[in-house]
């Protein structure tokens, strides 16, 4: 985590809590980093239909209170001698968050988790996942009210097949995941899902018992082996992190074990499929978020370009 130097930490009144806030105040201090706090005054989108005046007459009284509501915040990061600033804006706050991060070339975003509930209750709200999607630095959401050091943090990888995208993300991610352990004085967790591709189809197909399970055996040996090499070269071994090789579908697998063992953090990838100007956030990655219920650091890989530019 020493690597963020200029974090961007998102406010909102309506949240109410100041657990985003700690992490941010104690990265900040550890680093020596740049802290800018950063609120977003929601801009109806039907204001476009006026002359601008009158949108900035409407909206002024607003940004106001909402500068002064942030010097209180302000008055901390002076106390604890942090370089920081406050910036409120008008807009759709995903892409006013991501426009800032373009133009001030914040290297962390740390947010608070909407946590919306109702029939379709979950941890992440619209903002959050379009920041997780879209913002070409990483994503620290923080769960509410998660004010105690992180106990146990989950690093999940994904060794499957070899390729360079997700080979240097699978380090970043335990690069972090590791630091942020060591930050937190956490138990460090690293969880690899496998499975064998297309056994469903392999079983109907006439394949024996017996060599379903050796081709399982195989598959798994494989996996065991790019992980293993995947942990030689990021040190880890000081940790002494708890292992997961795990069989399964990683979108149902990984949830259970933050479940399972109390994890307060999960560090993971959106490694996403290409071709467009921008990654769009995985099927899987995106399963595993609307069913985790807690903090999450979420990375992009090398080379992601996000589909949000200045205008």
């Amino acid at each position: 985590m020493q690597r963020f130097k200029n974090i961007l930490l998102v406010l909102d009144p309506e949240s109410q809590e100041t657990a985003a806030f700690d992490k941010a105040v104690s990265l900040a201090k550890q680093n020596n980093a740049r802290l800018t706090l950063f609120s977003v005054v929601y801009k109806h989108p039907d204001l476009h239909r006026y002359p601008d005046s009158v949108g900035e007459t409407l909206l002024t009284p607003f940004v106001s209170d909402r500068r002064q509501w942030l010097q209180r915040f302000m008055l901390i990061l002076q106390e604890q001698g942090i370089n920081g600033e406050a910036v409120v804006v008008a807009g759709i706050a995903f892409l006013e968050i991501i426009y800032e991060v373009l133009r001030e070339q914040h290297d962390l975003v740390i947010t608070t988790a909407e946590e919306k509930k109702g029939i379709r209750a979950r941890m992440f709200g619209a903002t959050s996942m379009h920041l997780m999607r879209k913002c070409p630095c990483p994503v620290w959401v923080v769960k509410r009210a998660q004010t105690r050091p992180y106990v146990r943090i989950l690093a999940a990888v994904d060794t499957s097949a070899y390729d360079p995208k997700r080979d240097s993300l699978n380090s970043l991610i335990l690069q972090l995941a590791r630091s942020m352990a060591c930050k937190e004085s956490g138990e460090l967790h690293i969880i690899h899902v496998w499975n064998l591709f297309g056994e469903r189809y392999v079983r109907s197909g006439g394949m024996t018992e017996k060599d379903v399970q050796e081709a399982k055996a195989q598959e798994k040996l494989e996996h065991k082996q790019r992980f293993d090499t995947l942990l030689s070269r990021v040190d880890v071994s000081g940790l002494k992190p708890h292992l997961h090789l795990i069989e399964g579908d990683p979108d149902e697998r990984i949830p259970e074990l933050v479940v399972e063992k109390g994890i307060d953090l999960l560090v993971m990838g959106t490694l996403c499929r290409t071709g467009i100007a921008g990654f769009l956030i995985g099927n899987t990655a995106e399963e595993v978020l609307n069913q985790v219920d807690c903090s999450v650091l979420t990375i992009k890989p090398e080379g992601f370009v996000t589909p949000v530019t200045l205008e």
